[in-house]
């Protein structure tokens, strides 16, 4: 009797391959199919804008100096002696961009310290 050859078993890669092709055709499509915006549209520029602090916050400058409402604070635990008991529980402080971040870790563990339940660090995004 004739042996009969044993068929070798596909590989699956190229089913794999196929529906890896067929999501990226999908991604492309789907990506394509948002209205885009009207050429003569001009969007709002923020360049410009001039950002304001939020009130009672402690201002940190980059080179160390902290500022409250205007005035020189010359400690955090004055600083948070100085807050009435209510604004005590958070503690609102802009460092300056070029401020080591250790002087910013410092000045917060100080206010904690001092008795500020909750120091939060206000960035520019928070500004806007």
């Amino acid at each position: 009797m004739k042996q009969r050859r044993k068929r070798s078993e596909r590989e699956p890669t190229i089913a794999l391959i196929n529906i890896v092709f067929l999501m990226l055709i999908f991604f492309l499509v789907a990506g394509t199919l948002v209205t885009p915006l009207d050429k003569d549209l001009r969007l709002v520029r923020t360049a410009d804008l001039a950002g304001a602090a939020p009130a009672e916050a402690l201002v940190l400058h980059a080179d160390g100096r902290m500022t409250y409402e205007g005035g020189v604070v010359t400690s955090a635990a004055d600083f948070v002696a100085s807050l009435p008991e209510p604004a005590r529980a958070r503690v609102r402080i802009i460092p300056d961009r070029d401020l080591p971040a250790a002087t910013l870790v410092a000045q917060g563990r100080a206010l904690r310290v001092a008795g500020a339940d909750r120091v939060v660090i206000v960035t520019e995004q928070g500004l806007e």
